[in-house]
């Protein structure tokens, strides 16, 4: 009989440690591991063949479709794995992190509120991924944002509205699913009344339990009866429910509350475990056993764990069940779940009758298309002269890294400059500006007291000056003409610039 390899070096003393290298093998099927570069790395391809779970691809290991979709044949040579990333339309995109999403997200959805235009947009995402070769999208986001100062939702929700969220994460559901696409809705129980971002600490939902059932859960209910395949956990913590607890790492949350009242029995995916909220709190192997003893069933890594950090995790989960603080039939049924999830993957298959070239173009048409239906104008534009833009700079959250934005490939003729707010020179932008047109162009001013402050300077001086809020919409300052995007997708630019030249209406698509 030949040895049990290490799923992660390829070693033959996996067993050593307890001598059940089945136990190994079901805690390594847990895991969805993410690795650097855009190859991958031998260490991942032993681990698939040994049973780890799957993957989690990042914007640093794409490079382009074909590239993708032979790094997905690869892994799949290697195992069964999910492999999995967050395509979101909007300013979260992992596909098209190098070039801005071709689709806007779901502020601007919510805002069009046409859920038939939703559940296009996630079918062409879906195809997207479907070619390169993904099997699980990590969206759609089914948080009501209630908090306009939410730190990491904001143009990620479909809207304040529970009813709202709810038909439009149906929507995106369905789009998903019907291209063969597991949709995974999140972030439960729910993220859009925090005011801090989970990548930092744990946020804190001050909300009853009654009112968590009345807004946070509505969409999740709903996503549940329409057949979702998997759920993501959130590192927040609701006191009434988890106590100080964040809901991945809380029994209540996850068994009590989504399995048995809300009766849902399919994947329950964690957030990514290097998250502040739980690897600075009781770190990734301990986060790992408590959110498998609380109900998740697979666990989600983040970027920056690495081989090392991935065998501790295995030994960890085995360490536990040996103490008796996990039970094999905990990871055996975690198991099943990703195993029946994998088995609809192996049955899903894309429409007939579309060949690629032709998805490809259908997608960038209803893309820019929801793009033009979501923008909205307040006053007037007027003629372009030798226009001078001012686009404000933000940082950017760590959801959505560091993704181009910005007006520049649909206003060649322009002169744009990027200026951070805090070390901007009004005067001297006022300058450059004057008797041209003058267009100030900010991602979420209300979140922002220096960008508000420069843009107020500037009005000051130039109140005929077009302000493009590629944000939320929520300060309006009293300028010559106020575009609206809900988002700061490639797609949501081209729109606000037909606007601001006198463009091409949406309809009739």
């Amino acid at each position: 009989m030949s040895a049990t390899r290490d799923p992660l070096t390829g070693a033959a003393d996996l067993s050593t440690r307890t001598g059940d290298p089945g136990l190994h093998r079901l805690a390594a099927g847990a895991l969805l591991i993410s690795f650097q570069g855009t190859t991958a790395p031998d260490w991942v391809l032993r681990g698939l063949e040994d049973g780890l779970g799957g993957v989690c691809l990042f914007g640093f290991n794409v490079a382009g479709g074909e590239q993708v979709a032979a790094l997905s044949a690869r892994l799949n040579e290697a195992g069964r794995p999910v492999v999995s990333l967050d395509e979101e339309g909007g300013d979260v995109t992992r596909l098209a992190y190098h070039t801005g999403s071709a689709y806007p997200g779901n502020a601007a959805l919510g805002a069009v509120d046409d859920v038939a235009l939703t559940e296009r947009v996630y079918h062409a995402m879906a195809a997207d991924l479907a070619r390169c070769g993904v099997n699980l999208d990590m969206g759609p986001v089914a948080d009501v944002n209630t908090a306009d100062d939410n730190p990491i939702i904001g143009t990620r929700s479909f809207g304040s509205s529970p009813g709202l969220v709810a038909r439009h994460t149906v929507a995106a559901v369905r789009g998903l699913q019907s291209a063969g696409i597991a949709a995974c809705v999140k972030h439960f129980p729910g993220h859009g009344a925090t005011h801090q971002d989970s990548h930092l600490e744990i946020p804190l939902v001050d909300a009853s339990l009654d009112l968590l059932r009345e807004r946070e859960l509505v969409p999740f209910l709903a996503a549940i009866e329409a057949g979702v395949k998997s759920i993501m956990t959130a590192h927040v913590a609701v006191p009434e429910l988890t106590g100080d607890l964040p809901a991945t790492l809380s029994a209540q949350a996850l068994t009590g509350l989504l399995r048995r009242e809300l009766g849902y029995d399919g994947v329950v995916l964690t957030d990514a475990l290097d998250m502040h909220a739980i690897s600075k709190n009781v770190g990734l192997a301990e986060g790992a056993v408590r959110a498998l003893t609380a109900g998740a069933d697979l666990l989600c890594l983040g970027p920056l764990p690495t081989s090392e950090d991935v065998r501790s995790m295995v030994d960890h989960i085995v360490d536990a069940v040996a103490e008796g603080r996990l039970t094999a039939e905990r990871l055996e049924e975690a198991a099943a779940r990703v195993e029946r999830l994998r088995d609809w993957f192996a049955g899903a298959h894309l429409p007939s009758g579309s060949g690629p070239a032709g998805e490809v173009a259908e997608g960038d048409a209803v893309g820019l298309h929801a793009a033009r239906r979501a923008v909205s104008l307040t006053g007037s534009a007027g003629p372009l002269v030798d226009p001078f833009v001012v686009e404000i700079d933000t940082p950017p959250t760590i959801a959505v890294g560091e993704v181009p934005w910005g007006v520049a490939p649909w206003l060649p003729e322009a002169e744009i400059v990027r200026v951070t707010p805090a070390e901007a020179d009004a005067g001297a932008l006022l300058g450059r500006a004057r008797e041209r047109s003058l267009i100030v162009v900010v991602k979420d001013a209300h979140r922002h007291p220096e960008s508000r402050a420069l843009i107020s300077e500037l009005l000051a001086t130039r109140p005929d000056a077009v302000v493009m809020e590629m944000g939320l919409p929520i300060w309006r300052p009293d300028a010559g003409a106020y575009i609206a995007t809900y988002g700061a997708a490639r797609a949501n630019a081209q729109a606000a610039v037909e606007v601001l030249s006198g463009g091409p209406s949406a309809a009739g698509l």
